[in-house]
């Protein structure tokens, strides 16, 4: 589903290379989770942002599905996100102008797939996104905003869920509800999760964890 072999990335801060990811390897398959801890700064999300095809590493190949990512154009690209990817980033990317319903399912619509079946009204109950559906996206909340954008990420059922701190604006008890979301779409429908979070009771909740430092990953028993 993904594997990353190799991936190094570094960033100029202007008098020096700060190497960010020194040879990662990671495989996540059909079914499985894993989350990524890490202080701030260890280049979790930017790890994120290149197994999702978004960043470009300086060394090493990245696959989805079997095909590198390096040797995809554009429009392939475009494509593999539309159809089999969701992501999730801290910044909601919310679609101004759409009110709560337009933006969970403009992916799917994209995608030519029904506006309604039972995994989207299952959806929404989860996220309790049902007594807003009909609201602009500029008046909700950073919480609303947030499960929005969860909803609108795993509505056509990726195969691969992208998730950079999924429930960072969520109390406690909607975090965990969130979280056994992903797990259970990811069960359900054989695709898979990688997950940045520093919380490591919902990092606990998928079924691998991987800590990020000084460039390199290591498995969390």
């Amino acid at each position: 589903m993904l594997e990353l072999s190799g991936v190094s990335k570094s960033f100029h801060d202007g008098e020096s290379d700060l190497q960010v990811l020194a040879n990662v390897d990671l495989e996540v398959l059909p079914g499985d989770s894993a989350a990524l801890l890490g202080s701030s700064g260890s280049g979790k999300s930017t790890l994120l942002q290149i197994a999702a095809g978004l960043e470009v590493p300086d060394h090493g190949t990245v696959r989805i599905q079997g095909r590198d990512l390096t040797a995809m154009n554009e429009p392939e690209l475009a494509r593999l996100r539309r159809r089999d990817l969701g992501f999730v980033f801290q910044q909601f990317n919310l679609l101004p102008g759409l009110n709560v319903q337009d933006n969970i399912l403009f992916q799917r619509r994209l995608n030519r797939m029904p506006d309604e079946d039972p995994w989207v009204r299952d959806l929404l109950a989860g996220l309790n996104l049902d007594g807003i559906l009909h609201r602009p996206v500029e008046v909700l909340s950073g919480g609303q905003q947030q499960r929005v954008a969860i909803a609108r990420a795993l509505a056509h059922r990726p195969q691969l869920v992208f998730a950079d701190e999924p429930t960072g604006n969520l109390h406690d008890t909607l975090s965990r509800k969130v979280m056994s979301l992903f797990i259970r779409h990811v069960e359900e429908a054989g695709s898979a999760l990688l997950l940045v979070t520093h919380n490591r009771e919902l990092a606990a909740l998928a079924h691998r964890k991987f800590r990020l430092a000084e460039g390199r990953l290591d498995p969390v028993e």
